[in-house]
């Protein structure tokens, strides 16, 4: 398998030249730098006009590895080739750097640059990617990917300890400014000037650190905003607004961001976000990227975007619910506590349904993200997680209703799957004897990480050193438990049973339905047999959006018009099949002819699997428009019989002939559609509020401008 590794994008608050000549003291040899052990030029060029200087080098290596490793390798160091390439007129330096040791076992890549800082061109950037391969080595292939994994990673945040450790070294010899290429045809008129320039010019930790810190000030930006790159992240913002990571782990961030910015069109999960779902797998990149989507897909669906703004809890789920939010615990986290123990959960179940309790409880984890969002602008830290605090004083046998505990088990489920990491402490009090029998029905569906962040208190043993006080300060703590805090959670009780529902039991499905009327559909598309729907427009200017995810397989999209509708049979049942079953409908008969019976209105769009697709079209011509997805099959390259390697494997990754895709459409009056052409701005439009922006396929947009 091979490893990748991305870096953020990290700062030096000096100039492009002065960063150059602190780069340069790395070589021959580096003291700073134990690992290398020395360098040789082999190569040397420049330009004729001096604004491009390219070295390539031998560099050695010291590996620490096991000493019987290294006697079976038949080798103590390793070399590597690095060529320079640096531009002073564009003020860039490419690195590029591979092994020559063991070249036919292992593949070791590395690319950085230097590069001006696109906001402040006394600002000087640095990125960082490499790969490694290893396809065989004496057996100890995983042995040494984990070798040279650990001191890789051990020796990036070094690199920019010890750029950082020249310049200082420079400036206290009194080299604060290096003057900027000029072409050779000036360098004598402004060599008189160079004099007054180094006079007048200020240090640049001066310019720097005084002047606009774009992108780097001491606060974390808002919920609604992005970091100082939409597409990439500085190292000083995830330190700042993420918190303390491996550079592994700000590889994995980097990369499964990157991988949502090319499929999701940019709208993308604010960034803590995405964190919690790599933590949550351990940042197994493959794995977390699973888990996002499934829950994106699931968040858009169900419309859990909107629940703070459309969910009401009943006047009964006020009264009754013993739980709400309180202060923040010591380390800033928002506090929720929760009186289980004085909760009727049969008496709630019988009377609201496993329904009502699923969406209070979503509304619960939505509020909780925001706290943690205002949190961390309040504080300027990241806070990324809530405390919950659960009084089981009054849990007993009527707790272990059956139904009850099973729509419980529910609920965790769906909150595991979709709210991962953003629990930092559960704080468990006044735990009766009843309660090891709930922990052992529920703890096996509780995730092992969020296990370990509970903490269980029997009796009184929450209070004094080593309880509630050393994650609460005393005026948090509730009355109820000892302390001197006023508690607004409501003190529940028994629900009367005027109140239950009619049905013995409400619901009946195995699996809690969120929203049963989503205003999505889900459709397969078969070889051969596409899915097609019809949209009728009787007369003036009309515009039809169309809001899409691929859910698995390539499909191409396309929108015809037609003078004649399809057959009415048909059409009646394309209706209700869309509606109900989900199935493939087909419109467009065999015998219709493109040009003839029907036209084409916008080019095919070719959407990947995990894409999420937005764009719009305004009607010319009353009539019949179809929309039409069908598989996307790949053909072979223009000028030969054979097919791609990339379309041969596409192909193969379609299983069974068969894609899945969820829609929805809606047809709106021109003058009702507010905004561009490039969003849907209804009140049904399906992006996701964790997202910072969005956007639409520009194929999509071009198409419908032209159709205008």
């Amino acid at each position: 398998m091979v490893q990748k590794y991305q870096s953020p994008v990290r700062v030096y608050k000096y100039p492009f030249e002065l960063v150059m000549a602190a780069y340069e003291k790395r070589f021959p040899t580096c003291p700073e730098i134990p690992v290398f052990l020395g360098s040789e030029i082999l190569r040397e060029s420049r330009s004729e006009d001096g604004a491009t200087h390219v070295i390539e080098r031998s560099c050695k290596l010291n590996v620490d590895a096991p000493r019987l490793l290294k006697k079976i390798a038949g080798v103590e160091f390793v070399f590597f080739i690095q060529k320079n390439t640096v531009n002073w007129k564009e003020r860039t330096l490419l690195i590029e750097a591979q092994n020559e040791t063991f070249a036919s076992r292992v593949v070791v890549l590395e690319i950085c640059n230097y590069s001006v800082h696109p906001e402040n061109e006394d600002w000087t950037c640095f990125e960082q990617s490499a790969s490694l391969d290893i396809k065989s080595f004496f057996g100890f292939e995983n042995t040494v990917e984990k070798i040279a994994m650990k001191q890789y990673t051990a020796n990036i945040k070094r690199g920019k300890e010890v750029i950082e450790h020249y310049l200082k070294e420079l400036i206290s010899q009194g080299i604060t400014f290096i003057p900027r290429w000029t072409p050779p045809a000036v360098c004598e008129k402004v060599a008189s000037q160079a004099p007054s320039q180094h006079e007048n010019s200020k240090a640049p930790s001066e310019s720097g650190t005084q002047g606009s810190d774009k992108g780097n000030g001491g606060t974390c930006p808002s919920a609604e905003s992005s970091p100082p790159d939409a597409d990439k992240l500085d190292a000083d913002y995830i330190e700042r607004c993420l918190g303390q990571l491996t550079p592994m782990q700000e590889s994995c961030l980097i990369r499964l961001r990157q991988w949502l910015q090319e499929t999701h069109k940019g709208k993308i999960p604010r960034d803590e976000h995405i964190l919690r779902f790599l933590r949550a797998r351990d940042f197994h990149i493959d794995k977390a990227r699973e888990m996002l989507c499934q829950s994106l897909t699931w968040r858009k669906q169900y419309q859990v975007d909107y629940i703070l703004q459309t969910w009401r809890p009943p006047p009964l789920l006020e009264e009754y619910y013993t739980g709400g939010w309180h202060y923040q615990d010591r380390d800033g986290r928002p506090l929720y506590i929760l009186r289980l123990g004085q909760m009727d959960t049969k008496g709630l179940v019988k009377a609201l349904g496993e329904e009502s309790l699923l969406r209070h409880v979503l509304s619960i984890n939505e509020e909780g993200q925001k706290r943690c969002e205002e949190n961390t602008s309040l504080l300027g830290r990241p806070i990324t997680s809530w405390t919950c605090l659960v009084d089981l004083e009054g849990l007993n046998m009527r707790h272990l209703w059956r139904p009850g505990v099973k729509a419980l088990l529910r609920i965790i489920e769906v909150v595991e799957d979709n709210y991962p990491e953003t629990l930092g402490r559960l704080l468990i009090v006044r735990a009766p004897r009843v309660f090891p029998v709930l922990w052992t029905l529920v703890s096996p569906f509780i995730n092992e990480n969020t296990r370990q962040k509970f903490l269980i208190y029997s009796g009184n043993n929450y209070q004094g050193p080593g309880g509630l006080v050393d994650y609460l300060d005393k005026d948090v703590i509730p009355d109820f438990l000892g302390g001197e805090c006023v508690c607004n959670v409501p003190e529940g009780g028994l629900v009367p049973k005027s109140l239950y529902q009619t049905d013995e039991e409400p619901e009946t499905s195995d699996h809690i339905r969120l929203w049963t009327e989503t205003i999505y559909h889900s459709a397969s598309i078969f070889k051969g047999a596409p899915h097609e729907i019809v949209v009728e427009i009787l007369e003036g200017e009309s515009v039809i959006t169309w809001d899409f995810d691929i859910l698995k397989g390539d499909v191409a999209f396309s929108l015809f018009h037609s003078k004649r509708a399809p057959e009415t049979s048909r059409k009646e049942a394309a209706v209700a099949s869309t509606l109900s079953t989900g199935e493939n409908v087909q419109l467009i008969g065999k015998s219709w002819a493109l040009g003839v019976d029907y036209s084409r209105v916008e080019s095919p769009l070719v959407c990947r699997e995990g894409e999420s697709i937005q764009g719009s079209h305004v009607t010319r011509w009353p009539g019949f428009y179809i929309l039409q997805w069908k598989m996307h099959s790949p053909v072979a390259c223009a000028g030969s019989s054979l097919s791609r390697v990339d379309d041969v494997l596409a192909s193969l990754q379609v299983s069974n002939h068969k894609c899945k895709m969820m829609y929805y459409y809606e047809v709106l009056a021109s003058k009702e559609f507010r905004g561009s052409m490039s969003s849907l701005e209804s009140c049904h439009s399906g992006f996701s509020q964790l997202s910072g922006a969005t956007t639409s396929s520009n194929q999509s947009q071009s198409s419908s401008l032209i159709s205008r």
